[in-house]
């Protein structure tokens, strides 16, 4: 006999299993202690500021945006498998109970970040409101309670395929939510965030009686589920093999002109190849506008020299750290080492990349230290990440990567 209960507690437990099994590779190396300087350092410097901000300052708008993402953002994590579209699908209807238990573990995990967020956000709150820190848990209890709002639309939203539904759901719940938020720590009056309620359950109340006699589309939520475990695969794959991660690639037509200028002959067929790969496959460029546009905004509004210096470098080895699996992107294709190619072209092809981009990124974070009219500091943060950028790819990288 069928036995959702059971099925749900292997689900979940081989995923926990799974991921404390990457996990223990992840933070065993010497990424942690670079994420803790991190942490530290933004703590630092947040202090700093907020302790400069005036009484006036917007702090409601900021949390209400902020907030209002991780409000927005509400995966309920099934735990299904490819295989479930022939296995599991006929016993739909006896299913309700296990995606009721997923949707508990979606909210405790989710829960568990926003109390993150919301603890990051008060000091500044608190600031510019003298009764800031007494409100945190009335406060945590509504954003938890919002929480389990989205998570139930969002679950009555993936019954339908199109994806303009979707887009639009995100942005009508990103509007409710950043707006709850905002009055809610604008302590406006109590009525008004009760027509907010109102609205909020005839906005579900729509998609549940729409979807009420609908059944689940298997192909969508198996295929979320598996876009993010490759994000975390991806993430893992850094530090040790991970046999089930699965290369996605995307033509991006409209950057050959980055590589339009190899030149066509035997010694700069790995360039060729690598460039190929950064700029199409997996998440490589992603994670290098990423890294980038995340350091160049904490770069930015970071006033002190030292501290800018200091995050430069950091950002620029966390890209070049995130970015030597590219080394191995090839490594199952067995034709790519019939190539008649030296070992040397090979791994000088890697280096030269690897400068390019890391040096693009060092250049990135000088300049716009030198819009501030830093214009000293931004020449000693471009050596400094020129010179930086060198040992990490000639010496450093050598180590990691298998030659």
């Amino acid at each position: 006999m069928f036995d959702d209960k059971k099925l749900w507690k292997d689900r979940a437990g081989g995923r926990v299993r799974d991921l404390g099994r990457y996990l223990r590779y992840i933070f065993n190396g010497h990424l942690v202690i670079v994420l803790l300087f991190l942490i530290g350092t933004g703590a630092f410097y947040y202090q700093q500021w907020v302790e400069k901000l005036s009484s006036n300052f917007p702090a409601e708008i900021i949390i209400a945006v902020v907030i209002g993402i991780f409000l927005t953002y509400s995966p309920v994590y099934n735990f299904l498998l490819e295989a479930d579209k022939v296995y599991i699908l006929p016993l739909e209807d006896k299913l309700k109970g296990y995606f009721f238990r997923s949707g508990i573990a979606s909210f405790v995990f989710q829960g568990y970040i926003l109390l993150m967020v919301l603890a990051v956000l008060m000091p500044m709150y608190a600031h510019v409101d003298s009764s800031g820190f007494q409100l945190f848990l009335p406060y945590l209890v509504v954003l938890l309670a919002l929480k389990g709002w989205n998570l139930a639309t969002s679950w009555r939203i993936h019954y339908f395929v199109q994806n303009s539904v979707h887009r639009w759901d995100m942005v009508v719940r990103y509007f409710i939510n950043a707006v709850c938020t905002f009055l809610l720590f604008k302590q406006a009056n109590v009525f008004i965030l009760l027509i907010l309620v109102v609205v909020m359950a005839f906005y579900y109340r729509f998609f549940y009686v729409r979807t009420k006699k609908m059944g689940l589309k298997w192909d969508l939520l198996i295929d979320h589920e598996e876009k993010r475990m490759a994000s975390f695969y991806r993430l893992a794959n850094m530090f040790t093999d991970v046999p089930k991660l699965k290369d996605t690639v995307k033509r991006r037509k409209w950057l050959d002109w980055l590589i339009s200028n190899i030149p066509f002959s035997q010694d700069k067929t790995y360039l060729y190849l690598y460039s190929r790969a950064f700029l199409r496959s997996s998440d490589y460029l992603g994670l290098f506008i990423r890294l980038t546009v995340i350091g160049t905004v904490a770069i930015y509004f970071i006033s002190f020299g030292l501290g800018q210096l200091l995050l430069s470098i950091l950002f620029l080895y966390l890209t070049g750290f995130q970015l030597l699996p590219l080394w191995n992107h090839h490594q199952n294709k067995l034709w790519v080492d019939l190539y008649p190619v030296a070992q040397k072209c090979k791994v000088s092809s890697f280096h030269f990349l690897m400068m390019i981009i890391l040096s693009t990124e060092a250049v990135t974070f000088a300049l716009f230290i030198a819009l501030k009219g830093e214009i000293m500091n931004s020449l000693f943060a471009l050596i400094l990440g020129l010179v930086f950028n060198y040992l990490f790819v000639y010496i450093y990288s050598e180590k990691r990567i298998k030659t």
